[in-house]
């Protein structure tokens, strides 16, 4: 087992790589859920996966045989896929359990994907739609495929790509939406989820704490996860510990949104008065 130190200097160094390790960062942010998934277990998903991938076919031939061909293995033959009720489960965002179960959300059963494909030499990459993750082949501004892992890995085109865009957000699909995925952004999103899935259920405020100081970690992340570490810290009970990072980000804050920084200092002040 890793202890907490050792886990997140893991991952802050995994997250720093020339070319960080997508399977390697998502297995970490399971280690943080699952306190018996040491390094032995990490090994042995990453080995899952290099098994799979030696189950796919050498060079099919161009983006709709890839596609087809990890469709047949992962879809059809290994039965990943999801199901609505995926979204009320933890485990549906965690890899290690993923692979276990062969459900989970979109962007971990597209992670699955993406890891297996790349090892088998796929020209692979993921496709971050607003509100559903896709995976595509190929050359994402030429001859591609796009497939839907959540759905057992359905072909999409750009024109069901667009329907997905529009459910979500009401606005039409553009080119940079179907831009390559990297893979701190696909790490990123995986916590947000998390975040949200711990944020719908009040007593969970410990699942909420590590997604968000795991996000912390990453190069980039939204300056506004530090006030929401600050108000977690506060309602567990650690006044001082909340206090001290609202501050901080009244300080980033300041000179942009100064009216904003001086409200998120009066509540700092408020959860130092708790102590007295």
């Amino acid at each position: 087992m890793y202890d907490t130190t050792d886990r997140r200097r893991r991952f802050a160094e995994a997250a720093r790589e020339e070319r960080p390790d997508l399977a390697l960062l998502c297995l970490l942010v399971g280690a943080e859920a699952d306190a018996e998934l040491g390094e032995a277990g990490v090994d042995a998903a990453q080995i899952e996966l290099d098994r799979l991938a030696g189950l796919l076919p050498f060079a099919p031939g161009g983006p709709q045989a890839w596609a087809s061909a990890t469709a047949t293995l992962l879809g059809e033959e290994c039965g990943f896929h999801g199901t609505p009720a995926d979204y009320r489960r933890l485990d549906s965002s965690l890899l290690h359990e993923v692979l276990r179960r062969r459900r989970g959300l979109p962007i971990l059963l597209s992670v699955v994907w993406l890891e297996v494909a790349r090892r088998a030499g796929a020209p692979v990459y993921g496709v971050a739609l607003p509100g559903h993750f896709v995976v595509g082949f190929g050359d994402p501004a030429g001859a591609h495929a796009l497939v839907d892992p959540f759905d057992g890995g359905r072909p999409l085109t750009d024109e069901d790509a667009g329907l997905l865009v529009a459910g979500a957000t009401g606005a039409p699909l553009s080119p940079a939406l179907l831009a390559p995925a990297e893979p701190l952004e696909i790490v990123l999103r995986v916590l947000n989820n998390i975040r949200a899935w711990a944020a719908a259920r009040p007593e969970r405020t410990d699942v909420q704490l590590w997604a968000v100081e795991l996000s912390l970690l990453l190069p980039s992340h939204p300056a506004r996860l530090r006030y929401e570490r600050g108000q977690l810290l506060v309602q567990r009970g650690d006044f001082r510990g909340g206090a001290a990072e609202m501050e901080r980000y009244a300080d980033i804050v300041a000179a942009m949104e100064p009216s904003s920084a001086e409200t998120v200092r009066r509540q700092a002040r408020a959860a130092r008065a708790l102590l007295n």
